[in-house]
């Protein structure tokens, strides 16, 4: 599957953006999905990820209760929903999926999911 992300840019702490991605192909809804972020000088980190139905959801605790993850499978395309930002949020967001039919933690964690978006670069002022 092919992954495109967009509406990532700069916002101020505090405020909200939310990042799309759009999948390839006609068995999107097989995928478990995830997004990850990658700061300067450090390592791609987990953030959140949605199961195929959309009915599990898991996030890393630096952004639960700030962030939500969504899809629509009609549409080929998961979300991030992005509130209360912080200046450490700054980073490029990848989306990610998994092989198909794979359960949720197939995208926990960087090693596991099978494709990889381009990235879109966030950047949140103080």
């Amino acid at each position: 599957v092919q992954l495109v992300e967009s509406g990532g840019g700069l916002v101020q702490a505090g405020g909200s953006l939310r990042l799309s991605c759009a999948a390839s192909g006609r068995t999107f809804s097989r995928y478990a999905m995830g997004w990850f972020r990658q700061a300067p000088g450090k390592e791609r980190e987990f953030v959140a990820a949605i199961s195929w139905s959309g009915g599990s959801t898991w996030y890393a605790d630096s952004v639960r209760g700030r962030f939500i993850i969504s899809r629509d499978n009609a549409e080929n395309t998961v979300f991030l929903q992005m509130n209360s930002l912080k200046p450490e949020d700054t980073a490029v967001y990848y989306c990610a999926a998994s092989r198909p039919d794979e359960a949720i933690v197939a995208v926990t964690t960087t090693g596991g999911p099978a494709s990889w978006g381009q990235g879109t670069q966030v950047t949140v002022s103080s």
